[in-house]
């Protein structure tokens, strides 16, 4: 077995800026994929209206998604021992999806 000189512990600094720090609030995530990355689009949906906008995308490499999947698992898991189990929402009435990008929109 290596001592702690040979083998130290590996750590990261991680940095926040104050506005990435307030966060952005979704209720509506998007997943999609090529071969090569997964986008994970996040999105406000106001009820009653029929549009919702993306307020933040992230682009992962298909390992970066997988750990993130785990992350989010695990995460869950401990969430639901200490607070009990989260509900989903089941919404029969959920609007169709369309999308467009912002550039090719119909005008109304």
């Amino acid at each position: 077995m290596k001592n702690d000189k040979e083998n130290p512990k590996r750590s990261i600094e991680i940095n926040i800026n104050e506005k990435t720090a307030e966060g952005k609030y979704a209720n509506l995530q998007i997943v999609t994929h090529s071969p090569s990355e997964f986008i994970l689009d996040f999105c406000q949906m106001l009820p009653g209206l029929p549009k919702a906008n993306v307020v933040s995308r992230l682009i992962l490499s298909p390992q970066h998604a997988k750990a993130l999947m785990k992350t989010l698992t695990t995460n869950i898991s401990r969430y639901e021992q200490h607070f009990g189990e989260i509900r989903e929402v089941q919404n029969p009435n959920q609007p169709k999806l369309n999308f467009q990008p912002e550039d090719k929109k119909v005008p109304n």
